[in-house]
């Protein structure tokens, strides 16, 4: 069998060693950042198929005005458009063998879980960022370099090579944008920003020039929420979905968002399983699984309504 075995140190046999710590120690995954700002939509009903759907309406084709008497109220009319996403299965597992089970002074099951945990994690998160990344909104320094205006594209491309570090003025210039556009804020009051922690270096250098932080009493925080806010926005740092490694390497991707961003269809919420022992009990194992799956939100009728704005760079 693959998987756990006692008889294979870097597979089980380390996991008793007269010099090994009690203290059990994890590789360090970060939590979900992406996925914690999708909005859930159960997928209700049992054998309810794979395609999840909803409805999204536009404004009235031409608005109201002013009526003259002995005139008729104006007719108009709007459109309905449908977006969808595909309910997909997910998970790993990791059989041991029951020897291992027996022999180890570590609790297999108990490590197994956690690892399967982190590997649920890194997963789901990774299919949630993915839909992120699809938005058709982009946003970059002007020519690539402009320290006080920025240049947006509606067709998921850059319109040139990031050649600067995001500063405050950017933050303004986009928040600005999102506000013109009419992209409603996630929590009531404020955007969020999602960003790599080297995105944010040069931004929180001015942030704490400003001494711009968020009050003790400010409401819960966010995984990966930074402490502090600026121009209406809250900051969220992550570093599990990899660098895009631009040229020059000045910056990285970030993700501006107001509400209504991504929808996450769920089937089956990720859970943990036990195999059932096979080979009299010598055969083992763990797995983790989810039915759920993502898709944005506002794509299906273009730019014009996408409520996320990625700060990008051509290569």
């Amino acid at each position: 069998m693959s998987g756990q075995l006692w008889g294979t140190n870097s597979l089980g046999g380390y996991m008793y060693t007269d010099e090994l710590s009690d203290v059990l120690r994890m590789a360090m995954q970060p939590l979900m950042r992406f996925r914690q700002f999708c909005f859930v939509e159960p997928a209700k009903g049992k054998n309810s198929g794979e395609l999840f759907h909803w409805n999204v309406y536009s404004d009235v084709a031409t608005q109201g005005a002013a009526l003259t008497e002995n005139v008729a109220i104006p007719e108009t009319n709007f459109t309905i458009s449908q977006g969808s996403l595909t309910i997909t299965e997910y998970g790993n597992s990791v059989p041991f063998s029951g020897k291992l089970d027996n022999l180890s002074r570590q609790p297999v099951t108990a490590v197994i879980h956690k690892v399967l945990k982190n590997d649920a994690n890194k997963t789901i998160e990774a299919a949630a960022y993915a839909q992120w990344d699809a938005t058709l909104l982009t946003v970059m320094p002007a020519s690539g370099n402009s320290a006080t205006n920025v240049t947006f594209a509606v067709n998921s491309a850059a319109a040139s090579t990031n050649d600067l570090e995001m500063s405050n003025t950017h933050v303004k210039l986009i928040v600005d944008e999102m506000k013109e556009r009419g992209i409603p804020v996630f929590d009531g009051s404020n955007y969020g920003c999602i960003g790599r922690t080297s995105t944010f270096r040069d931004f929180k250098d001015d942030l704490e020039a400003l001494s711009i932080y968020v009050d003790k009493g400010y409401g819960d925080m966010l995984n990966g929420e930074m402490g502090r806010h600026y121009d209406g926005v809250r900051f969220f740092e992550q570093n599990e979905i990899d660098s895009e490694g631009w040229t020059n390497s000045k910056s990285d991707k970030a993700f501006f968002f107001g509400d209504d961003t991504v929808a996450e269809g769920i089937a089956v919420a990720e859970e943990i399983r036990g195999k059932i022992p096979t080979d009299y009990g010598r055969s083992k194992g763990i797995a983790w699984l989810s039915l759920n799956g993502f898709g944005i939100v506002h794509n299906e009728t273009g730019a014009a309504q996408n409520r996320i704005i990625k700060w990008d760079s051509a290569a």
